[in-house]
């Protein structure tokens, strides 16, 4: 575990002097991604099966997209680079270990997740032939179709799916050709969240995922506050943890690895300078706020 924070540290030590030497600079998410160990050859079935036709016919997403989101607004700036190299990192496990389902946390609220989920996925979508999933698994505070412009009221979405053994991924998946992206968004908020999450109708919906698509990007909830990302855990192959620099309480972090296995901590995405991305990563509310969920909607609105 003290890779993890002595990696922090020196990010946040470069980020000090880079401030006292430069310009403030755009705001960036820089890999932080251990070695590991590959899965067994052969665990995991290759993708296989194009995305249906019909559900590529028409474009999925509005042009009101949320302005963070560089990978898909503007591929060439600096900032989508940075997402480029975690994409990278992420290209590399995938051929040398087989990794597919790719879980995107934090330890708590405001630390970028939704930001870094959106944008990994946008960046794996780049690839001319690589098919790309994004799913949003926080069934508690999902802003995944409101950052994507999507109709809230648009349709089935992935708590449907679980609950509707009918409903196929072809037909809850939106899928825009021009984007080489298909988006699952998480449909209406349920009551019991931890207790949806727990069907073995993920597992299902997931591994015909894995048989579709080459990457598969998870929202999920934070770490700590809830538990459901000890059940989705089980689902994937990896988590990657977003931090933010003189942000997130280094108990939390700790806290946050200690419930999740350390064989599929894939590393921690660093948010490097908050001063410019911090209004698009509050979940609202008070920092020193420990609900997530309801409670803390009935407050104010959400924004990761």
């Amino acid at each position: 575990m003290s890779r993890f924070f002595k990696a922090l540290e020196q990010a946040e030590h470069e980020q000090a002097l880079r401030r006292q030497t430069a310009p403030v600079e755009p705001a960036l998410a820089a890999p932080v991604l251990p070695a590991r160990t590959p899965f067994p050859a052969g665990t995991w079935p290759a993708p296989r099966g194009p995305v249906s036709a019909a559900r590529k016919s028409a474009p999925a997403f509005s042009s009101d997209l949320d302005e963070h989101l560089v990978s898909m607004l503007a591929p060439n700036s600096f900032e989508a680079e940075q997402y480029r190299a975690l994409r990278h990192q992420i290209e590399q496990l995938h051929k040398t270990t087989n990794l597919a389902i790719v879980a995107v946390s934090s330890p708590s609220v405001a630390d970028g997740k939704t930001t870094t989920a959106i944008n990994l996925a946008g960046a794996l979508a780049q690839a001319p032939d690589a098919r790309v999933l994004l799913i949003d698994a926080d069934l508690r505070e999902g802003s995944l179709a409101r950052r994507l412009g999507f109709d809230v009221d648009r349709g089935p979405g992935l708590v449907e799916a679980i609950l509707d053994a009918h409903l196929t991924l072809d037909a809850v998946a939106h899928a825009d050709r021009s984007l080489n992206l298909s988006v699952l968004t998480g449909g209406r908020l349920p009551s019991a969240p931890y207790e949806v999450l727990k069907s073995p109708r993920v597992g299902e919906l997931l591994g015909e995922a894995r048989r579709r698509y080459d990457y598969i990007v998870l929202d999920t909830p934070p770490l700590v506050l809830v538990p459901d990302c000890r059940v989705i855990g089980r689902w994937v192959d990896g988590f990657l943890i977003v931090v933010t620099a003189h942000q997130t309480p280094r108990k939390l972090l700790e806290e946050a690895l200690n419930v999740t296995e350390p064989a599929k901590i894939l590393g921690l995405v660093f948010n490097g300078d908050d001063r410019h991305v911090s209004r698009g990563y509050s979940y609202g509310g008070g920092r020193g706020s420990h609900t997530y969920g309801r409670a803390r909607r009935r407050q104010t609105a959400p924004d990761d």
